[in-house]
């Protein structure tokens, strides 16, 4: 049990899973934003080109069954909302991360080549004889 419990700690310190935590976190406080958005913004408008027709009230009776088709019709434009947005996103970043590979590194100078003994030996001997 001992290991396990220290396998699990590993698991969630790793910078992935943290990272991946953040993501959902912001990915929910973003669902809330896209379904204002659908709700109070789009599908109204999406209502009155179509000639007025509220989403929310379509529902088809079967029985005593009620379908919400209008619930489903705004889930579906939440859905391709959030991935059109999300697809954006990831484009835009992927378009940083490209710019930053393109830039080159500034390149060090390379540090000279040891000199050989025998040159410095006969420029020893040279300064010698100048003396």
């Amino acid at each position: 049990m001992k290991k396990f419990i220290e396998e699990f700690k590993a698991f969630i310190a790793k910078g992935n899973v943290m990272t991946m935590a953040v993501g959902i976190i912001i990915g929910g406080a973003f669902t809330s934003i896209v379904n204002s958005l659908v709700n109070d913004v789009i599908t109204p408008f999406l209502g009155i080109i179509i000639g007025g027709i509220d989403f929310s009230g379509i529902i088809i009776q079967i029985g005593e069954a009620q379908l919400l088709v209008g619930s489903f019709i705004q889930a579906i434009i939440t859905f391709l909302l959030t991935a059109l947005v999300i697809f954006w996103l990831v484009k835009f970043f992927n378009k940083l991360t490209e710019k930053k590979k393109e830039e080159p590194a500034p390149e060090a100078e390379p540090a000279p080549a040891p000199t050989p003994e025998d040159i410095e030996l006969l420029r020893e001997i040279r300064d010698l004889l100048k003396k």
